[in-house]
């Protein structure tokens, strides 16, 4: 009797701690960014002409931030993007991240025009359906940029930081759609 009631504590655990799925991707319900840990704040799906083209989602340390918050806050958080269409190319990604940065900012891109360059220099390699990039921020170190768990490079500076949050979560982002469910509403 008393294993059965491990058991079935076991298996409650494992089941409120499995994965959100989301157009047939599990995101995961924790990340990490140093030594801190995170929790899915929200997931979706960012299309373009009727088509998917990745599932982001936005790991933060607690819930109930506005997008603004988010932006702006210098703490640990991350995004994570795992490509579910073929038609995504380097090109095309290196092209939507430059737009993105102008949308986010402005096009006050100036002040941090080399960080940009930096970050986008990951994207210059090939990308393929199921690539996983995770862009994960720790203060005072920067954005950590991993393709398929590999770490390709580390961006620096909190203004970078939230430049790169602002693509999906400024007042002008680059899906509408897509920024509401990263923020779980």
């Amino acid at each position: 009797m008393f294993k059965k009631i491990i058991a079935c504590g076991a298996m409650v655990c494992a089941m409120s701690a499995s994965a959100m799925q989301v157009a047939d991707v599990e995101v995961p319900e924790k990340m990490s960014a140093g030594s801190s840990n995170l929790i899915l704040n929200g997931a979706g799906i960012r299309d373009k002409l009727f088509l998917d083209l990745y599932v982001a989602g936005l790991y933060l340390e607690s819930k109930g931030l506005t997008a603004e918050q988010v932006v702006n806050a210098d703490q640990p958080m991350a995004l994570r993007l795992h490509i579910i269409s073929g038609l995504i190319t380097a090109e095309k990604m290196v092209n939507a991240t430059n737009e993105g940065f102008e949308m986010a900012t402005g096009g006050n891109t100036a002040a941090i025009k080399s960080e940009i360059e930096q970050f986008i220099s990951v994207f210059r390699e090939e990308i393929k359906e199921g690539d996983v990039f995770d862009l994960v921020y720790v203060p005072g170190v920067g954005v950590n940029v991993t393709k398929n768990g590999v770490e390709k490079d580390v961006v620096k500076g909190v203004e970078f930081k939230k430049a790169m949050f602002g693509i999906w979560l400024s007042d002008n982002p680059v899906h509408d759609g897509l920024k509401a469910e990263l923020l779980g509403s």
